[in-house]
């Protein structure tokens, strides 16, 4: 899963050609045909193709420089690694040019539904990306509105860190949705339907909504592409998911901008936008982008949903294993049966395998479930460690989304006649039905098959 996480970020690397492939060379090159997800359209130009060539080349010199510690085997390596970086350097500066965006010049507002900890720190990465772009955050509490307003803190979520002067915040619908570009959607999805029709006269039927919710609705099992559109009377609203391993408070913890190059700690993060229209997906990538967060576009909405709510069930049952210090041979066995069940319910719901295995799948996996800033993962390890989960959430001023979750992804299991061992446990642990310990004894004695 590392592996395929990392190659979001690391270009695929050439396939060695002769030079009798290519039957025409320039001088003057430009063009490189490394791409980090696929090539744009058009990039497969005669000058990439020769790019390609020559790294080929490059790459089978390499090879049969003399192996050993130094010589000249060692330097002609190198050389070779040198030239391929500065290529990618030439390629990635040529790519920004050709494919500039008017799209954060032209947005003049965008608003945020929710002022949790994530719809906060997506308000400030929009901000952050010019001075006289409009963030309106519509909240129901009136005392973080003010907070907002008059400090540029949300007192309630990330209270340490200073927002932008061109945040807002309203408890006005009408006020905060009026002239939107567009709008991004960080309400729980237990609560988004109700919250949403509440909102709906005031929306634009053209207005863009971003989701940044995680989960699928309990009673229905919709998904939130189905639950704005249903929600809003509009079909054909106008819809994207953005996901991926990200935790707000490194996004809100980024590399300063300028000459200002002395830095505590360097936050990065990747993540992915899905939505059916390729033109607005790329929209919201550009709006996004920045130096410190990469965005990819994505067709497979149901991919990119069902890998991010059913995440956040895994997590619970990696905490657990935590909880109750079963080890980390445990660990890795459970986060490995855990991705196989979500992979099974995901294909069979349509789903891309390539997204299962890209930023909104083993991406967001492996950071929910190893990492101690994960609000699902916390969960169980109290459970774990023998809480009650009444105790658990009554403690918590945030929602982990996958202890509603885990019900709903069972009755989709049903509905789609998967077997999920793992993800069903953590259901029926949650549900009061089955102690952690018990539950781990059952598992360890399902029958030995085949692994598929």
């Amino acid at each position: 899963m590392a592996a395929a996480a990392a190659a979001t970020f690391l270009p695929h690397t050439p396939t060695p050609r002769r030079r009798l492939a290519v039957a025409v060379h320039s001088p003057t090159r430009r063009r490189l045909s490394l791409v980090f997800s696929g090539p744009p359209d058009g990039a497969l130009s005669v000058a990439a193709a020769e790019e390609k060539a020559d790294a080929g080349e490059e790459a089978a010199a390499a090879v049969s420089a003399p192996r050993g510690g130094g010589g000249g085997g060692g330097k002609e390596r190198r050389r070779v690694v040198r030239k391929a970086w500065e290529k990618l350097v030439r390629w990635s500066r040529s790519w920004r040019r050709r494919n500039r965006s008017d799209v954060v010049e032209t947005t003049r507002k965008v608003v945020v539904l929710g002022g949790g900890s994530f719809g906060t720190a997506m308000a400030v990465q929009v901000a952050a990306k010019k001075a006289d772009l409009e963030v309106s955050m519509l909240l129901r509490d009136d005392l973080v509105c003010r907070s907002i307003n008059h400090s540029h803190i949300n007192c309630k979520y990330l209270r340490d860190h200073r927002l932008p002067e061109n945040i807002t915040a309203t408890t006005s619908a009408s006020d905060a949705l009026a002239g939107a570009d567009f709008c991004f959607h960080a309400v729980p999805v237990q609560f988004s339907s109700s919250f949403l029709e509440g909102i709906s006269t005031h929306v634009d039927p053209k207005l863009p909504f971003i989701s940044l919710s995680k989960g699928l609705e309990l009673n229905t099992l919709r998904t939130m592409s189905q639950i704005i559109p249903q929600a809003l009377g509009n079909p054909r609203q106008p819809f994207i998911v953005l996901s991926g391993p990200s935790f707000a408070i490194e996004l809100m913890n980024k590399l300063p901008t300028g000459r200002n190059l002395i830095v505590i700690k360097l936050y990065m993060a990747a993540m992915v936008v899905a939505s059916k229209d390729k033109k607005l997906a790329a929209a919201v990538q550009q709006l996004l982008a920045s130096p410190n967060l990469r965005i990819s576009t994505s067709n497979d909405v149901t991919g990119v949903e069902i890998a991010g709510a059913l995440k956040n069930v895994l997590a619970i049952a990696a905490g657990i294993v935590e909880g109750m210090h079963l080890g980390n041979n445990c660990m890795a066995a459970l986060v490995a049966q855990g991705c196989s069940e979500i992979r099974w319910l995901a294909t069979k719901m349509g789903a891309k395998p390539t997204t299962l295995s890209g930023l909104s799948g083993s991406g967001d996996i492996m950071l929910t479930c190893f990492v101690n800033l994960s609000r699902n993962r916390n969960v169980g390890l109290r459970l774990g460690s023998g809480e009650k989960l009444d105790e658990i959430m009554n403690s918590m001023n945030q929602v982990a989304e996958g202890v509603s979750t885990a019900g709903a992804v069972i009755a989709l299991a049903q509905k789609y006649h998967v077997k999920m061992p793992v993800l069903t446990a953590v259901a029926r642990i949650i549900d009061n039905e089955l102690t952690p310990k018990k539950a781990v004894m059952e598992l360890m004695n399902l029958p030995q098959v085949e692994e598929v």
